[in-house]
């Protein structure tokens, strides 16, 4: 490779290998997933924000999981169904950064965004008589603009860390670009990204599960001995609904951390990644759209009311 190529500010991307006749299925399928992922979560953002009796903390505070899994959905999706269509996959190296940053700010905002929402269930089963007191609109704001907050200051090091580096390659090895992506197309030494990484890791990861572990079992302490029956339900199927959320992030991102050690296994890991954008997303507004009774109640009064008018007509 001459001096030229290598000074190019066009990369190539390994998309995955999908043989020609099963291109347009993945296309159709694929599109239909993230039409599905965009009208369920943005349709819960409208129905939480229009309703008045779902202008609580809890829900406001989930808007922030559908407000980035419609993100993390639509930074990778569109172009992954452009690459689906085309033989060869190019992106300039200022929209792959670009791309890795808001790939990595999308991973670390779900992990903030579920602490918060853990302490606001942790509040209002464990303090119940001072939740208003508490979660005020003020607070839900400042939950909020911190859980993002963090997120932009962690992942900006993190990016720029690997952006500093100069190039040597030209092909990025995954169907999009995140920030091992950028620090692999170097030959310089990438020690200090590897130990900022680690630590980068390892606290969003204990931090995040060590809170929503800690919280999520003293609520289960509380409603467990509690004898009003109603507190139990309702605390324990919230907090069955935020785990199960939790479970499937954790073990979708961690199949892709232990895939990346098998090289062997890349195209496994390929479909994993994209995958991690794909099926937590839908899965989040399933989850809650359904097992929330308050959400799920006004959900069908607004289909009953549409399926009245029509009748009516």
């Amino acid at each position: 490779m001459d001096n030229h190529s290598l000074n190019s500010d066009i990369l190539i991307l390994e998309g995955l290998r999908v043989s020609p006749e099963f291109s347009v299925p993945a296309f159709v399928l694929l599109l239909l997933i993230y039409i599905f992922i965009m009208v369920s979560n943005v349709g819960l953002v409208v129905l939480i924000t229009m309703e008045r009796s779902l202008q609580q903390p809890m829900y406001l505070l989930f808007c922030n999981m559908s407000v980035n899994d419609v993100f993390g959905a639509t930074i990778i999706v569109p172009h992954v169904l452009r690459d689906l269509l085309l033989s060869e996959r190019f992106i300039r190296y200022t929209d792959c950064a670009v791309q890795a940053f808001c790939v990595q700010l999308h991973a670390s905002a779900s992990h903030t965004v579920l602490m918060i929402m853990a302490f606001d269930r942790y509040v209002a089963i464990c303090s119940p008589l001072r939740y208003a007191a508490i979660m005020t609109s003020r607070t839900v704001v400042k939950l909020s603009v911190s859980a993002w907050t963090v997120a932009l200051l962690m992942v900006g090091i993190l990016l720029g860390l690997s952006i500093r580096l100069s190039r040597c390659r030209q092909t990025v090895l995954n169907p999009y670009c995140d920030n091992a992506s950028l620090f692999k197309l170097s030959c310089e030494s990438v020690l200090i990204n590897h130990i900022y990484g680690l630590g980068y890791t390892v606290v969003l990861l204990s931090s995040s599960l060590g809170s929503v572990t800690l919280t999520y079992l003293k609520i289960a302490v509380v409603c467990l001995s509690s004898r009003n029956k109603s507190l139990n339900s309702k605390g324990l199927q919230t907090c069955a609904t935020h785990l199960a959320v939790y479970v499937i992030m954790f073990v979708s991102g961690s199949i892709i951390v232990i895939l990346h050690r098998f090289p062997h296994l890349s195209d496994h890991r390929k479909l994993a990644s994209i995958l991690l954008h794909v099926v937590p997303p839908a899965m989040n507004a399933v989850i809650y759209g359904l097992q929330i009774k308050a959400v799920r109640q006004k959900i069908v009064i607004m289909f009953t009311r549409n399926t009245r008018g029509e009748i009516t007509q």
